[in-house]
């Protein structure tokens, strides 16, 4: 297999799941400032012209969540349970998609993505205004954790994996978690994972 990435949030947490679970896997490094990912042999890929993108012998497989849960099925992972929890690992990984994901990755985009591939300085306007969104949806999750070392039941799973995506950028991307204590524990906890310090395979620059 081989797994098509960048040094980008939702890359980080495919190549974690992938170094975690000691998958045998090939990284091919996209680079997305020169435009790699859109040329005519990586979009026969994966016509979205995006990373992460999963190359096997059954196929291609687009999008983080799926490559995700492909990793955890070939390596028969709890990460991904097949009792009832699967139910709310799913609603974890979805709310992640539609509003966690949104809202923190405001911060994200106008303070690592823009100046990284020259779009331009970061919008304060779309800041301020995505603030209130923000904190609505880390306090649902801030409270969630109160008392627990994990999203779901207490084991690790893909939900860990995906809504805490973001949060090695913290600092960087200037993410204000300051009074979200249960987030910031919860991803110290996650920070003890060797594959979660470090998802991505060492290249020279």
């Amino acid at each position: 297999m081989k797994l098509y990435y960048e040094e980008t949030a939702n890359c980080y947490k495919t190549c974690a799941v992938a170094k975690h679970l000691h998958i045998p896997i090939e990284f091919v490094r996209v680079d997305l400032g020169q435009g790699e990912h859109k040329t005519a042999e990586f979009l026969s890929k994966n016509p979205n012209g995006k990373v992460p993108l999963l190359e096997t012998s059954q196929g291609n497989i687009w999008e983080s969540i799926a490559i995700m849960c492909h990793f955890a099925r070939e390596a028969k992972s709890d990460l991904w349970p097949t009792d009832h929890r699967q139910v709310d690992v799913m609603r974890w990984l979805s709310w992640d998609m539609d509003h966690f994901l949104p809202a923190i990755g405001v911060y994200y985009f106008e303070h690592i993505i823009k100046p990284k591939y020259g779009f331009g300085e970061p919008s304060l306007e779309a800041i301020e205004q995505n603030e209130k969104e923000f904190k609505h949806y880390a306090e649902i999750l801030n409270q969630h954790l109160r008392g627990k070392d994990y999203l779901v039941g207490n084991t690790l799973t893909l939900a860990d994996f995906s809504v805490g995506a973001m949060l090695p950028y913290a600092e960087e991307a200037k993410i204000p978690l300051e009074e979200f204590t249960e987030i910031k524990r919860w991803h110290d906890n996650m920070m003890q994972l060797p594959a979660w310090q470090n998802p991505f395979p060492q290249h020279e620059k």
